[in-house]
């Protein structure tokens, strides 16, 4: 389906918890975080409906995020089911790791096609300092599991921050040995992000340059997502770089959120979509339900405006609320 710019929504990013077992400082508060009642998140058959609802108008490729997904039980089966969706052409997921390394097995035989691995550190210190938990050693077993399962594309993603700089040399030469995408994403100024300084790409490639040597600029991958990568020589896999901030890409922007309590979102910065749970639990039919999937879609704003001040439409969550 093409929004109102013109663009071709066909990527959906599906967050089924707001729970997480870290604590990284620019998602979540330490303490005193406020989760969604248990009842106000989408059941499982609820997902796969608007899967359903959403592959009729054009979505190809659903990623599964929270919060930590792999804290909500029965994943794999959700998983599973969303494949057998007819129209569903690739199905990723977004973890910290930490769980993963025991529910991969299953995932598989899910037919998972690609795993993302949020890791902003190496040093077990460091990470602690960040993640605000003791828990680096199960996050690598993780990352060790999906870089030994065949035909699985593994990337390792960072946000860099003046709270990890050390940390970006270390981190990038994980695709020095490994078939693996690092990847640096630039911090935005969502909830707790917003109090917080992040790197830009410029500063994080100069630091690598210094390190590796030039970098070798890659041709756009397949699928058509923001990463912009590199390749330095002598390595295995590629860096990567997502970088709403110092280089927008909302012109080829191709995807939509489905928030743990079932709000269809068409832009990160932005508040506004479709309450689509409170159509399923009113009862609405499957024609009202795409009615307002495709209405949201067709006013999809044409760009975020971080950098240049707030205005009242602006998304108020925190991103562990969002979905990562």
């Amino acid at each position: 389906m093409l929004d109102g710019c013109g663009r071709s929504i066909d990527y959906l990013r599906i967050s089924v918890t707001d729970r997480c077992n870290l604590r990284c400082a620019y998602c979540m508060p330490e303490q005193g975080v406020k989760w969604v009642d248990h009842h106000e998140i989408l059941s499982y058959e609820e997902i796969l409906r608007l899967v359903e609802l959403a592959a009729s108008l054009g979505v190809r490729r659903v990623r599964l995020t929270g919060g930590e997904p792999l804290v909500r039980r029965g994943l794999s089966g959700l998983a599973a089911g969303i494949k057998a969706i007819p129209g569903i052409q690739w199905l990723g997921l977004t973890t910290n790791g930490v769980l993963l390394e025991k529910q991969l097995p299953a995932l598989l035989e899910a037919r998972l096609d690609g795993v993302n691995i949020s890791l902003d550190a190496l040093d077990r210190a460091r990470y602690a300092a960040i993640t605000r938990r003791d828990e680096l050693p199960a996050a690598l077993a993780g990352l060790e599991a999906a870089l030994a399962a065949p035909g699985l594309t593994v990337k390792v993603n960072c946000v860099p921050t003046g709270d990890n700089t050390d940390q970006w040399v270390p981190l990038a030469r994980l695709a020095r040995t490994w078939r693996v995408d690092v990847r640096f994403i630039e911090l935005m100024p969502i909830g707790l992000g917003a109090g917080l300084s992040g790197a830009a790409q410029g500063t994080v490639l100069a630091a690598l340059e210094g390190a590796f040597g030039p970098a070798a600029l890659c041709p756009p991958s397949p699928g058509g997502g923001p990463g912009r990568y590199v390749r330095f020589d002598g390595f295995t896999g590629r860096v990567g770089f997502i970088s709403a901030m110092s280089h927008p890409f909302c012109a080829g922007c191709n995807r939509v959120r489905l928030t743990a309590g079932g709000f269809f979102k068409t832009c990160l910065q932005y508040g506004d979509g479709a309450d689509l749970r409170a159509l399923l639990r009113a009862g609405a039919g499957d024609d009202a339900i795409r009615s307002a999937m495709a209405a949201a879609i067709r006013a999809k704003p044409a760009a975020h405006h971080f950098g240049t001040g707030p205005t009242p439409s602006d998304e108020g969550r925190n991103m562990n609320q969002i979905g990562g």
